[in-house]
């Protein structure tokens, strides 16, 4: 059996690939009233429709494009009771169709809401993807009432753009990006 692909660690968390084994973790991540609320019903009811999940979407992502939603993995010295390597959300970029360019993504258990592991996780991927993936624009979509997401994505210096529909008559949705730089030449 393959060990999953760590991809990027923080103070507190290992991010990593995502496998079939974190089926049971992504049937409970996906199926929370947050996750329902604010990210969307993914119709994953069961142990098989999350290990397709997991390889329709994260997995196919890491082969198609380098990268995709990691899961968010506590270390060794969190100091929060839970065992080294337990999964506690998925963080990571995503290529959607109706975006030019990838979008950070977040989503944590509920039990693990207001600790900093959104912001530090998100922030790690924002400067993966700008240092290792190479990556121009970084872009994160929200839903208009999601204040925590918002707060988050503004932290890691996200900025509001404008309103978006994915696609026709879908919700419409907060796009945020990473300024550009400005690059001032001297005389």
């Amino acid at each position: 059996m393959k060990l999953p692909v760590s991809v990027i660690q923080t103070a507190r968390m290992s991010l990593r690939e995502l496998d079939f084994g974190d089926a049971p973790f992504i049937l409970e991540l996906l199926n929370e009233a947050g996750f329902m609320r604010f990210i969307g019903d993914k119709g994953v009811r069961t142990l098989a429709d999350a290990r397709d999940y997991i390889l329709q979407g994260p997995m196919d992502s890491y082969a198609r494009h380098g990268f995709g939603l990691y899961a968010t993995c506590l270390r060794a010295n969190a100091q929060n009771g839970e065992p080294a390597g337990t999964p506690i959300g998925i963080c990571g970029l995503v290529k959607r169709p109706g975006l030019d360019d990838p979008d950070v993504g977040f989503a944590f258990l509920s039990r693990y809401w207001s600790r900093g592991y959104a912001v530090e996780s998100a922030a790690a991927v924002l400067d993966h993807a700008k240092t290792v993936l190479n990556l121009d624009r970084i872009l994160a979509i929200t839903a208009p009432d999601n204040a925590q997401s918002i707060a988050v994505l503004e932290k890691i210096g996200l900025k509001f753009e404008r309103t978006i529909r994915l696609v026709d008559h879908s919700p419409e949705l907060k796009l945020f990006a990473v300024p550009p730089t400005v690059h001032v030449h001297e005389s």
